[in-house]
C-alpha cells in the first residue's frame, strides 16, 4: 500500500513539473498580434469601375505622372479588377512597356484578359496573384498603384513586403484609398503608413486630388 501510494505521489509530481514547464512556455511565447479589420473583396459587377467620367474625377493622368509612368515603364495594377487602370496605364508605357494586372479573383483576370485582346494591348499581362504576395517576377517593376483596394488585403505588411524584391531601384508606389475603419471599404490613412513603413517603405508625399472620385487620399512612396 506504502509502494502504491508513493508511486501515485510520484506521477503526480511529474505531472506537476510538466504542467508548469507547459504554462511558462505558453507564458513565453510572444503574442500574435490580431489581423486589422478589412472589407471582404469585391466579387460583383466588374463594369461599375468603368463610368465615363472616372478619368476626370480620378485625374488619373495626374496619378501616371506622379507614379512616373512613362513610355517604356513596367507597371503593376494590384488589385485591377476590372481592369480600369490597367487598360489606360498599358497605352502610357506602349509597345515598350508592360502592365502587370494583379488579382486574386479568377473572374477579374479573365475579364482582363478579355479586355485587352479586344482593345489589342499585347502589353498587358495578367497575375492570379495569392492574398499575401503579388506573384511578380524579380526586379521588373519601376511603378505599381493599388486602386480602391487597400482596405481588403488582410494582411498588407507581408503582401508589400512580398512586393519589394520586384521592384527595381526608384520604384515608386501608390496607394488610392477613402478614409474609413477597414470595414467600411476605407482605411486610414495613417494605418495605411504605419503599414507600409514595417514593410520598408518610405512615404513620400500625400496627395488629396483624388477626392472627385469619392477617394480621400494618394500615398506616394519609395524605398529608402
Amino acid at each position: 500500500m506504502n509502494n502504491f501510494f508513493q508511486r501515485g505521489l510520484l506521477w503526480l509530481a511529474l505531472a506537476l513539473v510538466f504542467l508548469g514547464s507547459f504554462c511558462a512556455a505558453q507564458s513565453a511565447a510572444p503574442a500574435q498580434a490580431p489581423k486589422r479589420a478589412t472589407s471582404a473583396p469585391y466579387t460583383g459587377d466588374l463594369s461599375i469601375f468603368d463610368s465615363p467620367d472616372r478619368d476626370q474625377k480620378l485625374h488619373v493622368d495626374r496619378v501616371m505622372d506622379t507614379l512616373g509612368i512613362a513610355p517604356g515603364k513596367t507597371v503593376a495594377d494590384i488589385g485591377a479588377g476590372s481592369g480600369w487602370f490597367t487598360v489606360r496605364a498599358a497605352r502610357r508605357v506602349g509597345s515598350g512597356g508592360t502592365v502587370y494586372a494583379v488579382d486574386i479573383n479568377p473572374e477579374a483576370i479573365r475579364y482582363i484578359d478579355r479586355r485587352a485582346q479586344k482593345e489589342s494591348l499585347a502589353n498587358v499581362k495578367t497575375v492570379l496573384s495569392k492574398a499575401d504576395d503579388p506573384m511578380l517576377p524579380t526586379q521588373a517593376v519601376d511603378a505599381v498603384l493599388i486602386l480602391k483596394t487597400y482596405h481588403e488585403i488582410a494582411d498588407p505588411i507581408t503582401l508589400l513586403k512580398n512586393l519589394r524584391p520586384a521592384l527595381r531601384p526608384g520604384a515608386r508606389l501608390g496607394i488610392i484609398d477613402r478614409n474609413g475603419n477597414g470595414t467600411d471599404h476605407g482605411i486610414s490613412p495613417k494605418t495605411v503608413i504605419e503599414e507600409a513603413e514595417k514593410a520598408g517603405f518610405h512615404l513620400v508625399q500625400t496627395y488629396d486630388f483624388v477626392k472627385d472620385d469619392g477617394m480621400d487620399y494618394l500615398l506616394f512612396f519609395d524605398l529608402p
